[in-house]
C-alpha cells in the first residue's frame, strides 16, 4: 500500500551548507562556462577513441560536498540542470549551468528526529516514465516517488513484512518495473546494524502493478544496477572489497533473472585505486560506464575495458544529461562532466 509523507522544504537550513565548519566543506560553486579539469582520461584501447574525444576533459562544475552521489538530469525550459544526493547532508542538490549549486531538498531520505548515523540521505535518483523524481532512500529505508504536490508517496519499504535494508540504486524497465539493489550501507552499523530485519542483500522487481519479486541474493553487497538496452542484460555492481565485480544477469521473460555470469573482476584494483564497483550507467551502442577502482571504467559489451575516466577520487556514480551525449559524475566531493561521443541508452 503507498502512504504518502508530505515534506517540509528546509530553506533555513541552505546558508548552513554554503557555510565552513570544523567537521564539514564549504560548497564551492562555479557560475562560469570556464570549468577548471582534474583528473585523465586513460585509454586502454583504440576503442575508446570511438566514444571519448582525445581533446576531452573532465570538467569540474561544483565541489565541496560529502559524499556525493545519485546524479539525474531534469529536463526543463530554461536548459535543463543536474539534481544529485549528499548523503551525510541528507540533501539533493541542484545544479544548473551559468547558475551554480542550491539546495533542491531537506531532507532526502532521512525524516526522524534522532541522529542516524553517517549516510542517512538520499542515494540513487532516477525519474519515472511520468518525469517524477525517485528516490532511493536510506534512513527511511524505502523508495519513493515525489509527487507533483510537493510531497512523497512510498513505492517499497519492506520484502515480506521486514524492513528492507537501504535501498541504494535503480533502474526502470520500459515495461514500467522497478529493479533495484538492497546493501545494508545506509544503515548506522552497516552489514552488523541491529537494525537489520533481512539476512541478504537483495536485487528485487517492484512490478508496476506493485508486486515485489526478489530476483536474487547471491550478490554480497549488490549496488549500481542498468539494462542493456535491448534489455535482455542486467548488469549489477558488487562493492565488496573483497570480490570487487560486475555481474550480468540475463532477464526471462517473465522478468526474472537467470543465474548470473562474471562480466569483470577489479578485485586486484582495491586498495591500489581509490573507489569500489559502485553506480553504472549504458550508452545506446552497450558499452557499460561502471563507477569503480580508479573511476569510471568503460567496457564494452563483451566486458573488455576500453578505457578509464580517472578524477583520483572515489567515484560513487554517473549518469547521462544535455543531449544524452554529456556524462556526469559525483566523485566524492566534486560534481564533474565529460563530453562523449555516444548517447544514453534512452535518449
Amino acid at each position: 500500500m503507498k502512504t504518502q509523507i508530505f515534506l517540509w522544504w528546509l530553506i533555513i537550513g541552505t546558508a548552513s551548507l554554503f557555510s565552513q565548519s570544523a567537521s564539514t566543506p564549504a560548497i564551492s560553486t562555479i557560475d562560469t562556462k570556464n570549468f577548471p579539469s582534474i583528473g585523465e582520461i586513460l585509454r586502454l584501447s583504440p576503442e575508446i577513441n570511438e566514444l571519448i574525444d582525445e581533446n576531452a576533459k573532465i570538467e569540474v562544475l561544483a565541489d565541496g560536498f560529502i559524499w556525493a552521489e545519485g546524479p539525474v538530469w531534469i529536463n526543463d525550459n530554461e536548459g535543463g540542470h543536474l539534481l544529485f544526493s549528499d548523503i551525510p547532508r541528507n540533501s539533493v542538490m541542484k545544479w544548473k549551468e551559468g547558475v551554480g549549486v542550491d539546495l533542491f531538498l531537506k531532507p532526502s531520505g532521512y525524516t526522524g528526529a534522532t541522529n542516524y548515523g553517517n549516510e542517512p540521505g538520499s542515494n540513487g535518483l532516477i525519474l519515472d516514465s511520468k518525469g517524477r523524481l525517485v528516490s532511493c532512500e536510506h534512513g527511511d529505508r524505502r523508495i519513493s516517488v515525489m509527487s507533483k504536490k510537493g510531497g512523497k508517496m512510498t513505492l517499497v519499504n519492506n520484502y515480506q513484512g521486514k524492513r528492507l535494508n537501504s535501498p541504494n540504486d535503480a533502474c526502470y524497465h520500459s515495461n514500467g518495473d522497478l529493479y533495484f539493489t538492497d546493501p545494508p550501507y545506509g544503515l548506522p552499523k552497516g552489514y552488523y546494524d541491529p537494525r537489520r530485519e533481512l539476512d541478504f542483500c537483495g536485487v528485487y522487481r517492484l512490478s508496476k502493478s506493485g508486486e515485489l519479486t526478489l530476483l536474487t541474493k547471491e550478490m554480497t553487497r549488490p549496488n549500481g544496477i542498468a539494462f542493456s538496452p535491448d534489455e535482455k542484460n542486467l548488469y549489477v555492481a558488487q562493492s565488496d572489497p573483497k570480490s570487487a565485480i560486475w555481474k550480468k544477469f540475463s532477464v526471462n521473460k517473465d522478468g526474472t533473472l537467470s543465474k548470473g555470469e562474471l562480466f569483470y573482476d577489479a578485485t586486484k584494483d582495491v586498495g591500489n585505486l581509490p573507489g569500489l564497483p559502485d553506480g553504472l550507467k549504458v550508452d545506446n551502442k552497450g558499452n557499460v560506464w561502471a563507477t569503480g577502482p580508479g573511476g569510471v571504467l568503460v567496457f564494452n559489451p563483451e566486458g573488455k575495458l576500453l578505457g578509464r575516466i580517472s578524477s583520483g577520487e572515489k567515484t560513487a556514480n554517473c549518469g547521462w544529461g544535455n543531449d544524452g551525449s554529456m556524462l556526469y559524475l559525483t566523485a566524492d566531493m566534486y560534481i564533474c562532466r565529460v563530453q562523449t561521443k555516444v548517447k544514453g541508452a534512452g535518449w
